[in-house]
């Protein structure tokens, strides 16, 4: 597996409206080739800054395959209006362990 982390930096002034808006445009994620799941996590420290983790089948299905499609740039359009800078992306690989008894 292959996880996305993206960091977005949301305006302090507008984090129920980018909750909303990401609401709004996760389907364009959700219904990508080789997507098998997210997680938007909210910082406690800072919550101005939101992390998206997806869980892809492969770096290809994220990019070039997500990230070069019609469906990110409408998902990042309706994101856009919300970000107080460009996100941060990168990715790691690996898999969750079962916790021991």
């Amino acid at each position: 597996m292959v996880y996305e982390i993206a960091l977005l930096p949301v305006r302090k002034e507008q984090i129920e409206q980018f909750r909303r808006a990401f609401d709004e445009v996760a389907p364009l994620l959700t219904r990508a080739k080789g997507y098998g799941g997210h997680m938007l996590a909210q910082g406690i420290e800072t919550p101005e800054l939101f992390n998206l983790i997806v869980r892809w089948a492969s770096l290809e299905d994220h990019t070039p395959g997500f990230e070069e499609s019609e469906d990110h740039q409408m998902f990042m359009m309706g994101l856009e209006a919300y970000l107080a800078k460009e996100p941060k992306v990168y990715h790691i690989e690996g898999q969750f362990s079962e916790s021991c008894p």
